[in-house]
């Protein structure tokens, strides 16, 4: 009864229409930009390079079949950064927001089970971006303030997360906020769309389509059971049991199924299940850091596993441990739980196979590298470089030329991780090492300028040199990715005075980059204050 509603079309505006000319590509960059910077310099917002990376390896294979399949054109590729972002919070939530971006919370991380349920929400949320519903929504809203529309989608979000508390509702001043927050909850025609294109994208990216009906169903029961407003999701994105069949028809009726996209087509590889695991208990330690939070969490090492223990029910709860004990600063127990995670990963320590089977677990070399990390992260917390140093090396294969450590080294948690091992040693400035890492940063922030933690550390690398210019420019890039443009303008100011003091010792080139930049960055401040100005 539910496949001819499946596979109606939608009663949506088109594209092309009067709708999306009158919020162009450029003015809903310019909102999304607007949100962001309020965004990152929120407390919540969560720069995790660990946990951010694992979020790309499902957001990229999306993105490329989107890309392949032509449900994003080059325009929106080229004006868009596509650009997901973590949130510090319990909750369970995703949200698109103007411009390419996607918010993730930490508690919705922590209740998926699969990689496949995790893509099902990326990949939806996506499509909204894809579709542009957020500007069909806000076409009608166009003789409102970019300032004030954004103003009121941040305080739309602090609603949903308190639950609608006071402080978070005063944020919403504009007398038409009311009709803005209805056009944020998407329609029903909207969320269907995102439904039905968001399984085939995950389809022909390699993900089980399978995956967004059986995530419906979790955060309905877990709904039912928990009724506390923890699941802001469901607010702004209703479930009903018909949206559910929906999606338990459409795999039914084989849609999903059509159409694949060539594996040499999709960037990035997909997600083993135990690195989703590893995900998954680091999103559910780092989501609250209370100590008695964190001490719930170290107690599940010390404790002898339950007779029907799985393998990834025993990973998560030594990685879970080994996390918890590392922000507790108890190294021991964060020693003895990353040994056991890395064996469970290596399949040396998992519950055996039945009694009349041969077979053995594999090791998942993911997982194996998710626990590296964490180990190298935990050791460089208690000030062991030296420890840290060996544990990165494991993940260079030992017959790996300099191009091939090069291209391991080029992963950003890595980079960063290998970057503050070598400040920590302190490395002298003839070191090899360090010389690769400052170029490896260079190249990183060439290609990503918006990665403020990659700035901030080339500043550190550059200032162990003795480039002072070059740490200046780099720490006023990082001010500028964060939002902060008069952190940004200080610091190229101090650039130039640098430069003015001992015109022997300045990088011309260096020299001349902070200028334009200056001029750049001062340009747009005052663009932005004129804006708020003018609209208040």
């Amino acid at each position: 009864m539910l496949a001819p509603g499946v596979q109606a079309q939608n009663n949506l505006p088109t594209l092309g229409d009067s709708v999306s000319e009158d919020f162009g590509l450029a003015t809903e960059r310019q909102l999304g930009d607007a949100i962001m910077r309020d965004i990152r310099r929120d407390p919540d917002y969560l720069d995790d390079p660990i946990l951010l990376e694992y979020l790309q390896s499902l957001w990229q294979p999306l993105l490329a079949a989107a890309r392949v399949r032509g449900d994003l054109g080059e325009d929106l590729s080229e004006r868009f950064p596509y650009q997901p972002f973590l949130v510090k919070d319990p909750s369970v939530n995703a949200f698109a927001l103007p411009g390419g971006y996607m918010g993730v919370h930490l508690g919705l991380m922590a209740i998926t089970q699969t990689r496949d349920e995790l893509a099902s929400v990326l990949a939806h949320e996506m499509t909204h971006i894809n579709q542009r519903h957020i500007a069909r929504g806000f076409a009608n809203s166009r003789q409102q303030s970019l300032i004030g529309i954004a103003t009121t989608i941040l305080g739309v979000i602090a609603a949903t997360q308190s639950g609608g508390g006071d402080a978070a509702g005063a944020l919403i001043t504009s007398g038409q906020a009311v009709g803005i927050q209805g056009q944020l909850n998407f329609s029903r025609d909207m969320e269907r769309e995102a439904d039905r294109i968001g399984a085939s994208v995950m389809a022909s990216a390699g993900f089980d389509p399978s995956g967004m009906a059986s995530m419906f169903e979790r955060l309905q029961k877990a709904s039912r059971l928990n009724d506390s407003g923890n699941f802001p999701y469901l607010r702004s994105h209703p479930l009903t049991t018909a949206r559910i069949g929906e999606a338990r028809a459409r795999l039914e009726a084989g849609e999903t199924a059509s159409a694949p996209v060539p594996p040499a087509a999709v960037s990035g590889s997909i997600a083993t299940p135990l690195e989703h695991t590893a995900a998954q208990a680091r999103a559910r330690v780092l989501m609250d850091a209370r100590v008695e939070a964190l001490q719930r969490w170290q107690r599940l090492g010390g404790q002898s596993p339950s007779a029907d223990a799985t393998r990834t029910d025993q990973f998560a709860d030594a990685y879970s441990s080994a996390l918890a004990s590392s922000l507790l600063r108890d190294w021991s127990q964060a020693d003895a739980s990353i040994k056991k995670a890395l064996d469970l990963a290596l399949g040396s320590a998992a519950p055996k196979a039945p009694p009349d089977s041969d077979a053995k677990l594999p090791a998942d070399r993911r997982a194996v590298r998710a626990v590296l990390l964490l180990a190298a992260e935990s050791q460089l917390q208690r000030g062991d470089a030296l420890r840290a140093q060996a544990t990165l090396a494991r993940l260079t294969p030992p017959s790996a030329g300099s191009q091939a450590a090069s291209a391991v080294i080029m992963s950003r948690p890595v980079l960063l991780l290998a970057a503050q091992t070598a400040l920590a040693l302190n490395t002298s400035k003839d070191d090899e090492s360090l010389r690769n890492i400052s170029e490896q940063l260079q190249t990183w922030v060439a290609r990503y300028p918006s990665d403020s933690e990659a700035w901030a550390m080339l500043g550190r690398v550059s200032a162990q040199f003795g480039w002072g210019l070059r740490s200046l420019r780099a720490e006023a890039e990082s001010h500028y990715a964060r939002g902060d443009l008069r952190g940004a303008i200080d610091r190229l100011r101090a650039g130039q005075n640098l430069a003015r003091s001992n015109p022997a010792m300045a990088d011309f080139v260096e020299s001349s980059v902070i200028d334009s930049r200056l001029r750049v960055i001062e340009a747009r401040r005052k663009q932005l204050l004129t804006e708020q100005l003018g609209y208040q």
